[in-house]
């Protein structure tokens, strides 16, 4: 399941399949968001619901993430308006932090083998810069 919100810019992409409670991997996107700066403080997160029906999933799960967001600090809900990002950056846990770069490094090492960049020539490259 995926689901890109244009006015926010967070693409969630969620996987049923491999073991993790739904609203972890919704979390983890939301602060990789704000830390990577799509979104930023003061950004109108999508309702609950409007999320929900655009990742096929019970809007408890949403709510449950958002709370959970909320608590940290990283995310403010103004009853009757929304829910907001708010100044306080999420601070990823190692684990979680090691994972993400893994992630972003295996997607761009498989779009560079598209391209026809061995990884031989992607290492002289970095080495370069």
């Amino acid at each position: 399941m995926s689901s890109t919100n244009a006015k926010t810019g967070i693409s969630f992409s969620l996987n049923p399949a491999d073991g993790t409670p739904i609203y972890r991997p919704i979390i983890r996107q939301i602060e990789y968001a704000i830390l990577s700066k799509r979104i930023r403080p003061g950004d109108r997160l999508p309702t609950i619901r409007s999320l929900a029906v655009s990742l096929k999933i019970n809007p408890n799960t949403i709510a449950r993430a958002y709370g959970e967001l909320e608590i940290l600090g990283v995310l403010i809900t103004q009853v009757g308006s929304g829910t907001y990002v708010s100044d306080k950056e999420p601070v990823l846990e190692d684990d979680s932090r090691k994972r993400k770069v893994r992630e972003v490094l295996d997607r761009f090492i498989g779009e560079m083998e598209a391209l026809g960049v061995s990884k031989t020539e992607l290492a002289e490259m970095l080495k370069k810069t």
